[in-house]
């Protein structure tokens, strides 16, 4: 699996180098994620924009990714889907449980958004 990662502060962007997001693939993107969370990452943006196609077992990487990260307190977002992978996941119904945003840009701002609401929750907490 053709992949680079950008490590931030609040944020790591995984931004995959492949066309398709198939059974071989998955995975290995399934242990990525485990691993990415394993190390301390809490929010991750995943990078689709070269994904042209995305099967059955692509989306349920992608699930145990949102999971993951979502029972971590973290935030999972897919960015720049195109047209072709947008549909599969309308049509799968999963447009309902991933947070899915138009470009890396968005989501980095919603992961600072999630953490400022994060640190407000905290701070009526106490």
């Amino acid at each position: 699996m053709k992949y680079s990662i950008d490590k931030n502060e609040q944020y790591s962007i995984l931004k995959l180098h492949e066309e398709k997001l198939d059974s071989p693939l998955s995975p290995a993107l399934k242990s990525e994620f485990v691993t990415l969370n394993a190390e301390g990452i809490k929010n991750i943006i995943i990078d689709l924009a070269e994904v042209k196609y995305v099967d059955s077992s692509g989306l349920s990487a992608l699930l145990v990714g949102n999971r993951i990260y979502n029972e971590d307190g973290g935030i999972f977002i897919l960015a720049s889907l195109n047209d072709h992978v947008m549909k599969l996941i309308k049509i799968s119904q999963l447009n309902n449980v991933l947070n899915l945003l138009p470009t890396v840009e968005e989501a980095i701002d919603a992961v600072f958004l999630k953490e400022i609401e994060s640190d407000l929750e905290g701070d009526e907490n106490e």
